[in-house]
């Protein structure tokens, strides 16, 4: 079955990478939210397209979010967060350096809120020159504590960028998974090559992040779902991966992997132009 990696995905790799034609279409209006209870006091603040999913955990002594969107829906995350408690946002963690996960830090950080981030993720953030450099910078694991619940960050390898983090929630056994992993109609598998992305990594990265303890995955885009939805999408990954090789070992041209990437994985014009290259380049 194909897997639709549409328009969406090159959207947000504009997005993120702060192309003037995408970033004045998203992130110059705030987006449309929904506060979905996952578990117990465990929600995602949650929209269509883009910006990326946040998670909340709500405790007695105060919140953690894992990512924040754009700068511009600040306000409405903490109209979301205002509805479940009136707790302060205490910690942030950002599972990479794109804005549509980590435009909020500047905001939240005003609350004395810290951010968590990959190194690799700042990095890129200092890079970009983007606001809101994360306080704590994630090397290979961190555990988090928060009113009594333990919170845990990993850093497994290079996926969608080389500073992807995901976050288990243990007691919940609910994994955010950032854009490591999208789901549903019309979400993508960016590698973001400028980020540090790898094609030839990302299975791998996926099978780590695999052995952790959960059941269900809030997804960097897309509606929660299961682990099973999450071993299909690293088969994807690792199909891609294994066409786009073995073409190349068959000399087929450039303009033949662009249709068969088109065909098999509805790659779209923008993503083409932001991934196809890189993604050559690796596979030779």
């Amino acid at each position: 079955m194909k897997t639709s990696m549409t328009m969406v995905a090159a959207t947000i790799a504009a997005v993120g990478l702060f192309i003037p034609s995408a970033h004045a279409q998203f992130g110059a209006a705030p987006a449309e939210l929904e506060l979905v209870r996952v578990q117990d006091d465990l929600y995602v603040i949650y929209n269509d397209f883009v910006p990326g999913n946040v998670t909340a955990l709500i405790t007695d002594e105060g919140v953690l979010l894992v990512d924040n969107k754009f700068e511009i829906d600040y306000d409405n995350i903490m109209a979301q967060l205002a509805t479940v408690t009136d707790q302060p946002v205490r910690y942030v963690v950002n599972t990479h350096y794109h804005s549509d996960h980590s435009g909020s830090n500047v905001r939240m950080q005003a609350l004395n809120a810290e951010v968590f981030a990959a190194e690799n993720a700042r990095a890129k953030m200092i890079e970009a020159g983007q606001p809101g450099l994360p306080n704590v910078a994630v090397e290979e694991h961190v555990r988090i504590y928060l009113g009594g619940k333990a919170v845990e960050v990993f850093l497994f390898g290079r996926a969608h960028t080389d500073g992807d983090v995901v976050v288990l929630f243990p007691e919940h056994r609910v994994l955010a998974a950032g854009d490591i992993f999208a789901f549903g109609e019309d979400t993508p598998e960016l590698i973001d090559y400028a980020g540090g992305g790898s094609a030839r990594a990302w299975p791998k990265t996926l099978d780590a992040a695999l052995q952790l303890d959960f059941d269900t995955v809030v997804p960097g885009h897309g509606v929660v779902t299961t682990k099973q939805e999450m071993r299909n999408f690293r088969d994807e990954t690792e199909r891609l991966a294994t066409l786009v090789r073995e073409m190349i070992m068959q000399g087929r041209s450039r303009d033949e992997i662009e249709a068969m990437l088109r065909a098999e994985f509805n790659w779209a014009d923008l993503h083409v132009q932001l991934g196809l290259d890189g993604l050559l380049a690796e596979m030779r």
